[in-house]
This record gives structure tokens, sequence and C-alpha cells, in this order.
């Protein structure tokens, strides 16, 4: 693989003009309930805006076969796989020996990454615990951290990165501009003080006529009252808004009052 690929797969794969991609979600602090992920749902928006789709997340533990495992899954299947958390310097911190060993590659140190650890810690303060944080499988490519300095990486389609939020967010903010994207995905939201049973049939309806669109329903309840969120999402602008006012007129027509804004909020 050379080094344009290496940095983004679909120049590898021409035909992937809609790119997808999997989050990995690692961490036996997860698992427990301790820590609460506040990474996915930021991901997933960032993709979305270059249009790339999110298609699976998964949680695993801090265990070696089961990193290997779902690492190697989810690569041969998406076209990126974002990794969060287990890249720091402690032993349970097990991800980029886990990725070397999916790749079938060593894991290495890598001279950049020692490199920015060295200019960020005073002198004495870099340990030996430090230094596992520039662990890099072999070919590895490092994904900067403004941050604390200490670098995720690439392999192939595998973005690693940190489980600290503000760190991970940073990270990602500057892979971002590796990835080719898609076509950009367009949504309204037609929201309504219906029961998702009275418009379930009609809704089930408008979704064979448009099978292009995803059209998800989402019930609430605030201010005193039960009702539905109904939101269409597309690569087709024209399409999307034309399945947005027929549904605003079926909510009409079954009584209710139907607002629609352009996104998914409502």
């Amino acid at each position: 693989m050379t080094s344009e690929t290496a940095e983004n797969p679909v120049a590898a794969n021409p035909t992937a003009a809609n790119p997808t991609a999997a989050v990995l979600v690692i961490g036996n602090e997860i698992l427990s309930g301790r820590t609460k992920d506040a990474n996915l749902g930021h991901i997933a928006e960032k993709l979305t805006e270059i249009g790339v789709r999110l298609r699976e997340a998964r949680v695993v533990p801090d265990v070696e076969e089961e990193v290997v495992a779902a690492v190697n899954a989810l690569r041969a299947r998406y076209t990126y796989v974002f990794t969060t958390g287990g890249i720091g310097p402690t032993h349970d911190d097990i991800t980029a020996a886990c990725v070397a060993k999916a790749f079938g590659v060593a894991l290495e140190r890598n001279p950049e990454a020692v490199a920015r650890l060295e200019r960020h810690y005073a002198a004495g303060q870099l340990n030996e615990a430090r230094l596992r944080m520039a662990n890099v499988p072999a070919g590895g490519i490092l994904i900067d951290n403004p941050v604390s300095q200490a670098p995720g990486f690439q392999i192939g389609n595998v973005f690693v990165m940190a489980g600290v939020p503000n760190i991970m967010r940073a990270m990602l903010d500057g892979l971002l501009p590796r990835l080719a994207g898609g076509p950009a995905l367009h949504a309204r939201t037609v929201a309504c003080e219906l029961g998702e049973g009275v418009i379930a049939a009609d809704l089930s309806d408008l979704q064979d006529r448009h099978p292009a669109l995803e059209i998800g329903s989402y019930p609430y309840f605030r201010n005193g009252f039960f009702g539905v969120s109904l939101v269409l999402r597309g690569t087709d602008e024209v399409e999307v808004a034309a399945a947005a006012d027929e549904l605003a007129s079926i909510i009409g027509r079954l009584g209710g009052t139907p607002t629609v804004t352009v996104g998914t909020k409502g």
C-alpha cells in the first residue's frame, strides 16, 4: 500500500463512493458504567458532515483477543474504523499492541512520537511508562494531539484515538482532512403531537414510496404532551424536501399540526 492509499483507503478503492465507518470503543470502564462514553455522538456528527455514514459501534473490554477480533472484523467491512481508548501509559492500555497484532506487524517505538513527548515533558518526567505512548504499529501514520502531544495513529483504514473526550476531538479534527467523504446527507424533521400508532401505517407507505431515504420515528413527551419527530434523511435534497411535504400532508389529514424544520431537530 502506498503512502497515499495508507492515508486514504478510498483512493485504493475508487468505487467506494458512499464511504462507511464504524467506531470501536475500548475500555472496561465503559462496560462497567464507571465512565460514560462522550465520543460516539461527536464522531457520528463529524462524519455525517462530510458524507461518511456511521454504520456500527461496538464496545469491547481491555482483552487482547476481543480487541484484535473486533478490529479485524470492522476494518474488513467498513471504509473507515475509529477506535477510542487504551493508548495511555498504564498496563491496561493495550490498543496499540492489539492493532499491531490485528495487522500482523511489529509494535515499534516511533521516533517522531518520542520527539513530541520529549518536547512536551520537562526534563526527567518522560519515564518508560510515558514512552509507551510512543509505541506505534510498523507503518503507522501519526495523528496529531495538540492537547497533550501523545499521538494517535492510523494504519490502513483504522484510526486510533484517545478516549479522553477533549483529546479525541482534537485528534479527530486533525485527521478529518485525510478522509474521502461522500455525498452530503440532507435532512428534514416533521414533528407533530400525534401518537406513533396513528401515523405508523401511512409512514410505512411513505417509506415504500421513497426507498432511497431513511425515515425514522422518534417519540417524545414534553410540555405535558406526547408527540413524535419524524426524521427524513437522504442524499437527494429535492426528494427529501418532497417526502417531507408529503408527510406534512399526511399528518394534516390525520388531524395533526405538522412542524417542518431543516435538519434533525424538532
